[in-house]
């Protein structure tokens, strides 16, 4: 019996580029991380940062051209997954490995009742039609907990609400019991009490089918009830990755730091005054050759304009990609990053 991997998707040294009339952009920039079964990895970032695009590459959609896999591998139970002919891939897009997208308007069908859209996913991948795949649908349905779910399947997208719209959306990724779960930004533009509800939705969901769920956003407190591994990514690479409890009690990138004081805390004086980033993203036309933070962190040596630091091992399982991580930085360093094992990670002790 043939043993199955450890992790049920891994994806290493990833790279995405777009050819554009102003040049080629360097989207994702050798991105690297492996997803455990039943567990949920959270990619967080500013707004162009790359995570959507690493999840479309890891689903193969990539619109080619403008864009292409330049780098990199993508492995699922184990398969190498970049460059499957399309047939190949669809056996695993929508039935091994399902998406949520960002905006369900737009990702559904205004023209097509919502139950049609739930069947043609379980009509490809399992065969289903008919009466059998319209009773699947109404049993997807009442599974995210859409009222009156016989009704609701004839309906049309504009009949829902947003947060039902993202409810279909989420049984028609969830149809063929995915391995692993893409949602990709499932509660922008939702009020706080959808949100929660979704949220919980996916982690009854998770429970129930064992899923490994990938979540994409920017908000830090979807990130601290979901995630159990947390991935920072800033122009295009992760500078730090571990647990939810590193990376948010631990932080060890002065990234990380500034995205968390950038954001209100219940625990916090009421009028306590935010701390933004200032400045902006590196132009990806043509990426920094040292680190791609350099111009905003406050923190700064002379190392970090020509020289792109390394992936320290802050503690096991905890990374960051930060010359302050460098012995001879321990003056340096401010005392609320990390301080921890200091050697690249891969590195010998």
């Amino acid at each position: 019996m043939t043993e199955r991997p450890a992790h049920v998707l891994e994806v290493n040294d990833l790279r995405v580029e777009f050819a554009t009339h102003g040049g080629v952009v360097k989207a994702v920039r050798g991105v690297s991380f492996a997803l455990e079964r039943g567990k949920t990895l959270a990619i967080v970032g500013e707004s162009g940062c790359g995570k959507s695009v690493t999840v479309q590459a890891v689903m193969g959609l990539i619109p080619t051209p403008p864009g292409r896999i330049s780098g990199g591998s993508v492995r699922f139970e184990g398969q190498e997954i970049v460059g499957l002919a399309p047939r190949a891939a669809n056996r695993i897009r929508g039935k091994q490995i399902g998406m949520i997208f960002q905006d369900p308007m737009t990702s559904l069908n205004p023209t097509m009742k919502v139950g049609k859209q739930i069947t043609e996913t379980l009509r490809h991948h399992e065969g289903l039609s008919g009466a059998a795949g319209r009773r699947r649908a109404i049993e997807f349905l009442e599974r995210v907990q859409i009222p009156d779910a016989g009704a609701r399947v004839d309906h049309y997208p504009f009949q829902f609400s947003g947060g039902m719209r993202q409810r279909v959306m989420i049984a028609m990724a969830i149809a063929c019991n995915p391995k692993v779960l893409i949602a990709d930004e499932p509660t922008t533009a939702l009020d706080v009490t959808v949100q929660a509800q979704i949220l919980a939705l996916l982690r009854d969901l998770q429970r129930e089918q064992r899923m490994a769920i990938i979540l994409i956003t920017h908000d830090l407190g979807v990130v601290a009830q979901m995630a159990d591994d947390v991935a920072v990514m800033y122009a295009g690479q992760i500078v730090e990755q571990g647990s939810a409890d590193d990376v948010f009690y631990r932080s060890a990138h002065p990234y990380t730091l500034g995205l968390q004081q950038s954001m209100p805390r219940r625990d916090e004086r009421r009028r306590a005054r935010l701390e933004p980033i200032e400045g902006s993203p590196p132009d990806l036309f043509s990426p920094p050759a040292g680190c791609p933070y350099v111009e905003r962190c406050p923190w700064a040596m002379k190392v970090c304009g020509p020289n792109d630091p390394p992936l320290w091992t802050v503690q096991p399982g905890h990374a960051a990609r930060c010359w302050l991580h460098h012995v001879n930085a321990a003056a340096r360093r401010p005392e609320r990053l990390f301080r921890g094992a200091l050697m690249p990670e891969g590195t010998a002790a």
